[in-house]
């Protein structure tokens, strides 16, 4: 190895330590600033409608501050109102109708013991009679073995939930802490934008400042349009799952649509959340029917949801379609569901930092190559 090869290396071992401190000191120092990094992302939120206040109604920027604030809190608790006022309206129909259906559904189930399990015991006991004592230890030890493991899993799943109960009451007073710093520091943050934007090109290096402004508004673009893809997904699947229901007949479909598009937000249950027990159900009691049809719906949700998300997310965001779905992919294999939000994100940040040049600049530096 000649020297210009070992000054490469060390060049590379010195840009992989300092993004790996980088990304350590980071997430660290979030771990105890993080209500001021909310406050920062809703700041950057609001903020063209602060300027536009400010600018076109001629207000001072705190007071715009504060009216936008407002206003965005009184929308959002006007909208959750709407929302609970419906699905209370539909939890008191639900609250009428679903005794009756438990009834049939107890009724169901001692018919089905009466009819199915009792014979098969019967039957399963004269067999167990004819077998040899041996085989008998096996099998009344193997049953035990079964139980032992339901039980215990079964202990440790009850032991774990109230566990976490008192830690779960504990972050109340956090979260509730947590909000009014991230209020606070929104409102400073936003107030105080331009000034803080001058105080970081002075101290920012123009080469640096010229890179992050291209990463920077690469990331905004494909953020406005990751959240635009996933409400455009949301959407289709609430409208296609009311027009189902309407169609089934089933009372209460706008709550129940709804419902079934806010779960949708989890890509790991999703509408099955709701779909699986409902069509379970509709089984076990007897209407075969009316489950074929949400069978149908459920099946037509899924194909348009696997179809149409890695189109959305590759449009909205302006990625290959098929980049997109190994995004999609391997972000899922690695961390869960959340590994569907991830994963695209990554991409998202990996593709600006290319297209702004900085692996260039990066390999650069690494092989000692200096620009033209």
């Amino acid at each position: 190895m000649n020297i210009h090869h070992l000054y490469s290396f060390l060049r590379f071992l010195l840009i992989t330590a300092g993004i790996i401190v980088g990304l350590i000191v980071f997430y660290f120092v979030a771990t105890v600033t993080y209500p001021f990094i909310i406050g920062l992302a809703i700041a950057f939120l609001i903020n063209p409608f602060v300027n536009l206040l400010e600018k076109k109604a001629r207000l001072p920027r705190a007071l715009s501050v504060f009216i936008v604030l407002i206003s965005f809190f009184g929308v959002l608790a006007g909208l959750m109102t709407l929302l609970i006022a419906e699905i209370i309206s539909g939890a008191n129909y639900l609250a009428n109708e679903v005794p009756a259906h438990f009834e049939k559904l107890v009724e169901y189930i001692e018919l089905f013991i009466a009819m199915k399990i009792i014979p098969f015991y019967n039957d399963m006991t004269n067999v167990f009679k004819n077998l040899e004592a041996g085989q008998q230890q096996t099998i009344l030890e193997n049953i035990q073995n079964v139980g032992t493991t339901i039980a215990t899993n079964v202990g440790q799943f009850i032991q774990t939930i109230l566990q976490n109960i008192p830690t779960f009451l504990g972050w109340l007073p956090n979260a509730a802490t947590v909000i009014v710093f991230s209020l606070l520091a929104t409102f400073f943050i936003s107030k105080d934008w331009n000034r803080l934007l001058s105080f970081g090109r002075k101290i920012v290096p123009a080469k640096a400042r010229t890179s992050g402004k291209s990463v920077f508004i690469d990331l905004k673009k494909a953020l406005f349009g990751f959240i635009k893809a996933q409400a455009t997904l949301i959407s289709i699947t609430t409208v296609i799952v009311l027009i189902g229901l309407l169609f089934l007949r089933v009372e209460y479909a706008i709550t129940i649509a709804l419902l079934i598009g806010i779960v949708d937000v989890l890509p790991y249950l999703g509408t099955g959340l709701v779909f699986v027990p409902w069509i379970v159900y509709t089984i076990m009691s007897g209407d075969v029917q009316f489950a074929v049809g949400l069978s149908i719906l459920y099946v037509i949700v899924i194909v348009q949801r696997q179809v149409m998300e890695p189109k959305i997310l590759s449009s909205s965001i302006g990625l290959d379609p098929l980049a997109t779905l190994i995004a999609l992919f391997v972000g899922f294999k690695l961390i869960g569901f959340l590994g569907l939000i991830v994963g695209p994100v990554v991409l998202v940040i990996f593709k600006t930092l290319n297209s702004a040049g900085v692996f260039r600049d990066i390999w650069r530096f690494i092989v000692g190559k200096k620009e033209a």
